[in-house]
């Protein structure tokens, strides 16, 4: 066998890193995947709820729908760049049906590789270095991803119990507000299972015009609402449109999430904005997953409205196991998760590993989701209610509450 040539007396190659890529914020929760994997791989039983992936599968009609579809020899070609017409089309038609909001399809709705992709290219399409993002704390820590990429910074807004997890406008200085151009906005929220009323999104526009501020609002739980109410969408407010988008996605409200689909929808200069990146980076969706998509959107919602049931009943009998253990938490009026608060002693750190090491129990600190998720844990209603009266159950027997 012939050994590589040495080069003797040259220096070793070196690989560049850009400045960008060493300010990215750390991904907390790769840690706590690990450390669920070792226990699971060292035999241990975990009761997993410190994930966010939907645990029943796509409803079939749209599973059929795209096996059709991949024999159409049209969708073996490039998509059009911004998608299919039907696509968009679709996702109007289920906004007027759900929200009465009327959407242009050619020039309000971008098609996105999942929810997150948006998010994470909107603050690269309008901020420039040194601008400010207002942002949710706790909150989905892809966006810190987005500012990052874009070198802005960012200005966290609160979201605490004593104000039902919505940020106080008038506690944001004047400085801050001069300097915000964007600000991200998530009901049913993440992490804490919040939701918003329209009055709030109300005052949100009001706030928005006066400070010219973006509002991005990410509805990836749109669908999931409970005790009889639907989920408020930002661009039900009168004037959203004018100052800002939503986010929506298939992941949560089909089942959909390793499909990849999303939409941004909304004010027509941004979405411009958006398709423009995108025609730098892709082509868009195959088209059979366009087709399924559709389908989905324009299809009998039946199986949307037995899914949210199927929540609010492991919401109802998790938090009566919790009850039974001396846990008490307000129940979620939205999304799939549960934000309960630690007890006594513990950070949302130390706690998460206890409830692993010694229940076999998986949560998700509070502290991930930024500095005032601290003294809480994130549930995910992901497993069927007799693991999750069996995960309370386990949690019960380290007598932590009274």
């Amino acid at each position: 066998m012939t050994k590589p040539q040495q080069h003797s007396g040259r220096s070793a190659f070196t690989i560049p890193t850009s400045d960008v890529m060493t300010q990215l914020p750390t991904q907390f929760f790769a840690s706590l995947v690990q450390n669920v994997n070792r226990e699971i791989n060292a035999g241990h039983d975990v009761i997993n709820l410190g994930q966010g992936n939907p645990d029943t599968p796509t409803p079939p009609h749209i599973v059929k729908t795209l096996q059709e579809s991949a024999e159409n020899p049209l969708y073996h070609k490039y998509s059009p760049f911004s998608g299919y017409s039907f696509l968009k089309e679709a996702i109007a038609k289920r906004y007027k049906e759900d929200y009465n909001v009327d959407l242009d399809p050619d020039t309000e709705v971008a098609i996105l590789f999942g929810g997150k992709t948006g998010l994470v290219q909107l603050p690269q399409v309008l901020l420039n270095p040194g601008d400010v993002c207002l942002v949710p704390d706790p909150g989905y820590p892809d966006y810190w991803s987005g500012v990052a990429l874009a070198k802005a910074h960012m200005h966290f807004m609160p979201l605490l119990e004593s104000n039902a997890f919505l940020p106080d406008y008038e506690a944001i200085s004047a400085e801050d507000r001069a300097k915000a151009k964007l600000m991200y906005l998530n009901y049913p929220n993440n992490p804490t299972s919040a939701t918003a009323p329209l009055s709030f999104y109300e005052d949100t526009v009001e706030f928005a015009v006066q400070n010219q501020i973006v509002v991005a609002s990410d509805f990836a739980y749109g669908a999931i609402g409970y005790d009889g109410h639907r989920p408020v969408s930002f661009l039900q407010a009168p004037g959203a449109k004018e100052v800002g988008i939503e986010f929506y996605t298939l992941s949560k409200t089909y089942n959909m999430a390793g499909w990849r689909v999303g939409f941004a929808l909304g004010n027509a200069d941004i979405i411009s904005k958006i398709n423009l990146l995108q025609d730098h980076i892709y082509v868009s969706l195959f088209g059979g997953i366009q087709s399924a998509a559709a389908a989905a959107l324009t299809s009998s919602q039946q199986c949307v409205t037995d899914l949210v049931a199927r929540y609010e009943s492991r919401r109802n009998a998790f938090y009566d196991a919790l009850e039974h253990i001396g846990w008490q938490a307000a129940k979620p009026s939205g999304s799939f998760f549960s934000w309960l608060p630690v007890p006594e002693g513990f950070t949302s750190s130390t706690f998460a590993d206890l409830l692993l090491r010694e229940a076999k129990v998986a949560v998700a600190p509070g502290i991930g989701f930024g500095t005032h998720g601290e003294g809480y844990v994130r549930a995910g209603l992901l497993s069927d209610e007799t693991r999750l009266r069996e995960a309370v159950e386990r949690i019960g027997k380290l007598n932590l509450f009274k």
